[in-house]
């Protein structure tokens, strides 16, 4: 298995009995990481502990902004207008550590 930016935190997500997916014995590209926009806060814990790279922290595209109800655009906006991107959402392995990370529930794991 590849590396966690932050290793620590990957231990205990790992160690945590509600971690869904298949352990990162998945094959590269058989589920896909969903970010629930109205939720994420963009704190960047999915980054931390992905040991495939699929997730970046970036500024919430504006056509999804504008579809969000009006309590979550102010959340977004509170936050800065950051939110969880998988840009690289065809290497996940399905381990499930950024779901159990995530401190917003914000992420989903769903197979392609």
């Amino acid at each position: 298995m590849a590396e966690s930016r932050n290793p620590e935190k990957a231990k205990r997500a790992a160690r945590d009995p509600k971690r869904p997916g298949e352990k990162c014995e998945a094959g590269a590209g058989a589920w896909t990481p969903v970010v629930d926009r109205a939720r994420c806060e963009g704190k960047s814990d999915c980054v931390e502990v992905c040991p495939y790279d699929v997730f970046e922290v970036g500024r919430i595209a504006d056509s999804e902004y504008r579809s969000l109800a009006f309590f979550a655009r102010l959340k977004v906006r509170a936050h800065g207008m950051k939110t969880s991107l998988t840009p690289r959402s065809d290497s996940c392995r399905a381990c499930g550590l950024c779901v159990v990370s995530c401190p917003e529930k914000a992420i989903t794991l769903v197979p392609r």
